[in-house]
């Protein structure tokens, strides 16, 4: 067996350290309860972009706009400088390996573009990989940079082999098959946070790759803008009460719910999952071996991180 967290969890909206303060408390009680994974959704950290459909976000040369994302960048995680040491340094301490949603600056691209990046940490507190996300969808795009296929991996955890995809990356069914191809058995798909996105979408994944698909989102309500926001007063007058209600939910190879998606419940939830199930679920399709024609299909994966710098001194 092995048991899984999902945090359902709000930010402290683009306050990095009290968000990280939070992200701990949720993998300390996780591993209370004897967890082995702990997964937290979309862009948590340090919060997603709610402000962009509502206050005119492609409105060009627009001051407030350019200060609002100033102030995004400044809170986004820095993972050279080391933001993410204090909740290594948690999955560390109580042995729980963790998977986490964050905006990433990085320092590797020049530094001063932001990416919807998902890390994993093993349960020893080392940084197993940092996958950015491929494509921003719609809107994203005025704010986050499109990502490369170098975080495209999976990981060992006990019997399982786990990997996973920011938001609608999950609808991308080449990625999808990518992590398949690597061995994937335990699927992670993290949300900023809405029941319509991961009602269907999770046990389709599931069906789809014989496997268990854990969807994780978080939650967002005008309380959770704190008082250090640039701009807050008027982000407050435009956005709505409630900007993301939840919908973590976990599906079996099967298909069928072992969570059913979790609605404006702020919380930690938990599974137990065992591998038996996969195999049992393989034994009519597994569609990157018996039931695959590399001599028809094949995919080429780029994991390399992208750059426009190549330096020789």
């Amino acid at each position: 067996m092995l048991k899984i967290a999902v945090a359902q969890i709000s930010p402290v909206w683009l306050n990095r350290q009290k968000t990280t303060e939070k992200i701990e408390v949720a993998i300390d009680e996780a591993a209370a309860d004897k967890a082995g994974l702990v997964v937290f959704g979309e862009g948590l950290l340090p919060g997603y972009p709610f402000w962009l459909s509502v206050t005119d976000g492609s409105n060009f040369e627009n001051q407030r706009q350019k200060e609002i994302h100033a102030h995004y960048m400044k809170e986004a995680v820095v993972v050279s400088r080391g933001d993410l040491d204090t909740i290594c340094n948690a999955a560390k301490k109580n042995g729980i390996a963790v998977y986490l949603g964050i905006i990433e600056r990085a320092t590797d691209r020049g530094g001063h573009s932001i990416y919807a990046s998902l890390v994993y940490i093993d349960a020893a507190g080392v940084i197993q990989s940092i996958h950015r996300k491929l494509q921003p969808t719609y809107e994203e795009r005025l704010t986050w940079s499109p990502g490369d296929g170098h975080g495209l991996r999976v990981h060992s955890l006990g019997e399982f082999s786990v990997g996973g995809l920011n938001c609608w990356e999950n609808w991308m069914p080449l990625a999808r098959a990518s992590l398949y191809g690597m061995g994937e058995n335990l699927h992670v798909a993290v949300w900023p946070g809405s029941e319509r996105n991961t009602i269907d979408l999770t046990r389709h994944i599931a069906r789809e790759g014989r496997l268990y698909a854990i969807s994780v989102s978080g939650l967002m309500s005008l309380s959770d803008i704190d008082a250090s926001v640039l701009h807050g007063d008027f982000l407050r007058s435009q956005l709505p009460d409630k900007m993301a209600n939840g919908g973590s939910c976990i599906a079996g190879p099967d298909g069928n719910w072992v969570l059913e998606p979790v609605v404006d419940v702020e919380g930690i939830f938990y599974a137990e999952i065992t591998i038996d199930k996969v195999f049992q679920e393989r034994q009519n399709f597994d569609p990157s071996g018996h039931y695959s024609r590399p001599d028809v299909m094949q995919l080429t994966v780029n994991r390399e991180r992208q750059s426009v710098l190549s330096v020789k001194d």
